[in-house]
Order: C-alpha cells, then sequence, then structure tokens
C-alpha cells in the first residue's frame, strides 16, 4: 500500500508518518519498480504500538527503547517494566508541577476584580511585571515531558 493508504488505515497523518521513519521508529518502506514506497501490514502494526505508546504520553526514546526491546531476544520483561516504572515516575513528576500551575494560575485568577478598568487589570499587570513564579527573570526552566 501507499503511504496515504497507510495514513488512512492508521488514522495518522502522512507527515507523522515520514517523521516517525526519520526517527528511525518505523522502518523505510520498500520502494517499488515505479518508485513508489511500499508500505506492509507490519508497518500498520508498528504505527498502532507507536501511536498507544504516545497516548500513553511514553516518549520517543522510551518508544525506541520499547521497540528494540520487543525485537531483542530477552526472555523476560524486566527491563520493558523497569522503564515503565521510570516512565511513572516522570508522570508523576508532571502531576507536581501542573498542581504547582494550577495554584499559580489561581492565584492570579484572584487579583481579578469584576468592574475594573483594563488599565488596572490585576491579572495583567502580574503577567506584565512577571510577579509570578514561572514568569521570573531569568526564566526557569521547565522540565517539558516527552521533550527529551
Amino acid at each position: 500500500m501507499k503511504i496515504g493508504e497507510l495514513a488512512e488505515v492508521a488514522g495518522t497523518a502522512v507527515e507523522t508518518i515520514h517523521f516517525y521513519e526519520r526517527e528511525k521508529l518505523l522502518p523505510s518502506a520498500a520502494t517499488a519498480e515505479n518508485n513508489y514506497r511500499v508500505y506492509s501490514t507490519d508497518h500498520i502494526d508498528q504505527l498502532a504500538f507507536i501511536r498507544c505508546c504516545r497516548s500513553l504520553n511514553i516518549t520517543l526514546d522510551e518508544v525506541r527503547s520499547l521497540l528494540s526491546l520487543r525485537e531483542s531476544s530477552a526472555k523476560d520483561c524486566a527491563e520493558v517494566n523497569a522503564l515503565l516504572h521510570t516512565h511513572i515516575e516522570h508522570v508523576n513528576h508532571r502531576i507536581q508541577d501542573l498542581s504547582v500551575l494550577v495554584a499559580e494560575l489561581q492565584t492570579i485568577r484572584a487579583s481579578y476584580r469584576a468592574s475594573q478598568a483594563l488599565s488596572e487589570c490585576g491579572v495583567l499587570s502580574r503577567l506584565m511585571s512577571g510577579s509570578t513564579t514561572s514568569c521570573g527573570s531569568p526564566r526557569p526552566q521547565r522540565h517539558i515531558y516527552g521533550a527529551h
């Protein structure tokens, strides 16, 4: 099947398929005599696996590791379990970060007063002054999950 058909069957954008190929998460397709790239049902299965992992917010590096483990000759899934354990720790850390973010946003929102002129808006004042933890200068490095 051609890439458009693969994209439709797998429910994945063509650009995403190209990206996964560049990232070596998806094997390159065979090239037919007419220079069209031909994809197989193995590509559909691999895309389904990747999409499932990504829906669980598993990073590309973690997906790569899982794919490698899936193809390995390991006799048990201890490494898979260890990877999942680490991922759960990352998710828990992200939940803590988001809880702090929610509290900060609620603090900013608390500076809102109804019927206030825009020039005196407490929310905009706080955001413009950088008087929040997230807006301090220099801007703190946030751990963006999935970016490593």
